[in-house]
């Protein structure tokens, strides 16, 4: 395996605001399991080219969330599909038997397939390879929580790294609910407890989401303000995106 475009993991967290309440905390001394703030995401890592045979690969760690997606094509569809003047996305998403603390029990594959499907195919301009199959293959090597979005962050940077056409990068984050509490970015033990939760798929720079997610009841000044963290952070995750990307064309030049 070989790798590019990497750099020190870094910060996407929404910025505060300052007429954004701070949500009590659940107890007086109550702290998140690894430390961070409820409004704190984890540091995330990229980078591009992680696979050698792929059209464009990527790896993505957010925490102990690691992830590989490769991508390949386009190539010419099967036979027995029927013609169309639009390329076709197939997603897969696996996990390793090891990638949870449970041998073997990994999420619903066909559940994140189709929903990384759903995620990605509004930002792929389709049309730019008509009666061709692009085929993006993502595989959770350890899942410790928000696992999608990283699969669907991640996935969308491997298509970049394909040079396959994109309106924007798509970038995805969530949030857990606790009560009145709203925690981003959580990890596995949180997401066991959690009253509900929603993810956001967006592409940040045309400021358009792909894909809402939203499970449990929320009132709506909660789901407002679940969606503003999400976009914030959907944001400065695309930047963190966009540096990997360039870093791996000046090191390609270089």
């Amino acid at each position: 395996m070989a790798g590019k475009g990497g750099a020190t993991p870094a910060t996407y967290s929404p910025s505060p605001t300052a007429d954004r309440k701070k949500p009590p905390f659940f107890k007086e001394d109550w702290v998140r399991p690894d430390g961070r703030g409820f409004h704190q995401c984890r540091p995330a890592f990229f980078r591009t080219g992680a696979v050698n045979a792929a059209s464009g690969s990527a790896y993505a760690e957010f925490g102990n969330t690691k992830v590989i997606v490769s991508v390949f094509g386009p190539r010419e569809s099967k036979k027995a599909m029927m013609y169309s003047d639009i390329g076709r996305l197939n997603c897969n998403v696996s996990f390793t038997t090891f990638a949870t603390p449970v041998r073997g029990q990994g999420s619903d594959h066909k559940e994140y397939t189709a929903m990384l499907n759903k995620a990605l195919e509004g930002a792929i301009i389709l049309e730019s390879f008509p009666k061709t199959t692009v085929d993006v293959f993502a595989l959770v090597l350890e899942s410790s929580g928000s696992d999608l979005p990283v699969v669907i962050s991640c996935a969308s940077l491997a298509l970049a790294d394909a040079g396959i056409m994109m309106y924007d990068l798509v970038a995805s984050v969530s949030v857990s609910s606790f009560s009145k509490n709203l925690i981003i970015d959580p990890i596995l033990e949180e997401e066991n407890s959690q009253d509900g939760s929603l993810m956001i798929t967006c592409m940040p720079s045309r400021y358009e989401i792909t894909q809402l997610t939203v499970t449990g009841e929320w009132s709506s000044p909660k789901i407002n303000e679940g969606m503003q963290l999400c976009l914030d952070a959907c944001a400065k995750l695309a930047k963190i995106m966009r540096s990997c990307l360039k870093e791996a064309a000046s090191d390609s030049r270089e």
